[in-house]
């Protein structure tokens, strides 16, 4: 069969996403202090936009605003110029303009650019400053104590393969190996690199770590090495009773042992960890009235944005003079009415999803969590007329403060239970439950698996035993020998 070229014509149907829908989409899951970085680049970008302070309102010293134009002008000037267009044959001018009709509450037309003088900043470099690292704490630290270069070397590698906990990530012959080097020598380097501060750091597990703390805390009891170096594993399951066997002696002193354990640091390298507290700011606030849930979005720190009528009367300018700067200016008027429309149906969006949740939850929002109710992405997608991915975008890292506290709007998105009379229970009201009654159980007999679900099953919550161990699991709750052994220990 011979091959050869042809031309034909097929009828197809495919999906495009224009750049104006692209855009939406990417709002929609930015959280507000995401937002205002956008809104700051197409600010940078787009003359066309500019934000509206009070300061533009209201006159700034020195700089008298022109005189009001009646309200209609922005339409006037948009006949105008599209008179205009036509009159010179312009293509297409017609149907960019009509996008202004849409938008006339982001135009001012008593709007002058005034130019003040700003006064420079200081530096960043004088402002800004920056904890050291582990690895840079460590490094200063090997530069002072290997002249040697080949050992400088060496102790650099080995740092470098220690993780933000603190350990050693690799073993020591495949140091050795890297480093082309003996064992040895990589031993008798990491053995010095461990007195460093943190004491501990570069140890290859928890048992050496403790060890090489006890001497600079001047640890020299034996049992307590002892309790380290050999019955760890029961330490870590909290088993002193059969410690106290081994050890032959009482539970008081194995309790004392214990407490000297615990001014050890397990996690050496987590003192100089770069983590930090983020704080989060409530994308949706939900407060009460009297009997009524008001629902609003937190548009703090967002700037209000409008068309700056400067330039817009340079396009207006640029149509009969200059028909480079008229479509360069016509391109950036549509991209910007299609930003602004973005982030309306952005806030819409929101709302609606915002909105829904409330009145499904209305409950919890005026008694508490114990009148949770469960919900599904498809079920609010359902209801509001979008896509189950659009309320996705919508629920992603976005945070609702309420009369009970500040919540992910994940939050309220769980699974459904059924009870015994068929109705849907919340799993979150369940993991409260169970997160309740071992709470208040006795701390010398505590609850066991099967005795959560016999007690779950009388209030009408009927599940199995296995769902109540991974709901547990999930609330970080050991199990009931676990927690049995601790209240012996703490003497309770």
């Amino acid at each position: 069969m011979g091959l050869k070229q042809r031309l034909d014509q097929r009828q197809v149907q495919k999906l495009i996403l224009a750049p104006a829908l692209q855009q939406a989409i990417k709002l929609l899951p930015l959280t507000n202090l995401e937002l205002i970085e956008v809104i700051d680049n197409e600010l940078s970008q787009n003359p066309m936009l500019e934000e509206d302070t009070p300061e533009r309102k209201n006159g700034e010293a020195g700089e008298p605003l022109e005189p009001k134009e009646p309200a209609d002008m922005a339409a006037t000037e948009i006949r105008d110029e599209r008179a205009t267009g036509d009159a010179q044959g312009a293509d297409g001018r017609d149907d960019d303009f009509e996008l202004g009709s849409q938008f006339q509450e982001y135009f001012d037309d008593g709007f002058r650019p005034a130019f003040a003088e700003k006064k420079e900043a200081p530096s960043l470099e004088n402002i800004l400053s920056k904890s050291p690292s582990l690895w840079d704490h460590l490094n200063w630290q090997a530069n002072l104590t290997f002249f040697d270069q080949t050992d400088r070397d060496i102790a650099q590698l080995i740092i470098g393969n220690i993780n933000e906990d603190g350990y050693l990530s690799a073993s020591e012959e495949e140091l050795a190996a890297n480093a082309g080097a003996s064992v040895e020598k990589i031993r008798h380097i990491r053995e010095k690199i461990k007195t460093f501060d943190p004491v501990g750091v570069a140890s290859l597990d928890l048992k050496e770590a403790l060890l090489a703390q006890m001497d600079p805390h001047k640890i020299d009891d034996e049992i307590t090495r002892q309790i380290v170096e050999t019955y760890l594993p029961l330490l870590e399951k909290s088993d002193f009773i059969q410690l106290a066997k081994l050890l032959g002696i009482g539970i008081q002193e194995v309790k004392n042992h214990v407490e000297i354990i615990r001014t050890l640091d397990p996690k050496p390298g987590r003192k100089y960890s770069q983590e930090k507290t983020f704080y989060v700011m409530p994308d949706i606030l939900v407060t009460k009235e009297d009997d009524e849930i008001k629902i609003s979005l937190n548009d703090e720190g967002l700037p209000r944005l409008r068309i700056n009528s400067y330039y817009r009367r340079l396009l207006a300018k640029a149509a009969k003079e200059n028909s480079d700067a008229y479509l360069y200016l016509k391109d950036k008027l549509k991209k910007a009415l299609w930003f602004l429309r973005s982030l309306d149906q952005r806030d819409q969006t929101v709302y609606k999803v915002a909105k829904y949740i409330v009145d499904r939850q209305r409950d919890f929002f005026e008694k508490g969590i114990d009148y949770i109710k469960p919900l599904t992405l498809m079920e609010i997608a359902r209801e509001i007329g979008v896509h189950e991915s659009t309320v996705g975008r919508v629920v992603a890292n976005k945070f609702m403060t309420t009369p009970w506290g500040v919540f992910p709007l994940k939050y309220f998105f769980h699974r459904s239970l059924v009870g015994d009379f068929g109705e849907e229970i919340s799993s979150l009201k369940i993991k409260e439950k169970i997160k309740r009654l071992v709470e208040g159980e006795d701390k010398s007999c505590p609850l066991s698996d099967i005795e959560i679900e016999e007690i779950l099953t009388k209030s009408n919550l009927k599940i199995a035993r296995r769902t109540v161990a991974k709901y547990r699991k999930q609330l970080g709750i050991p199990p009931s020998h676990i927690r049995k052994r601790k209240s012996i220990m703490e003497g309770t």
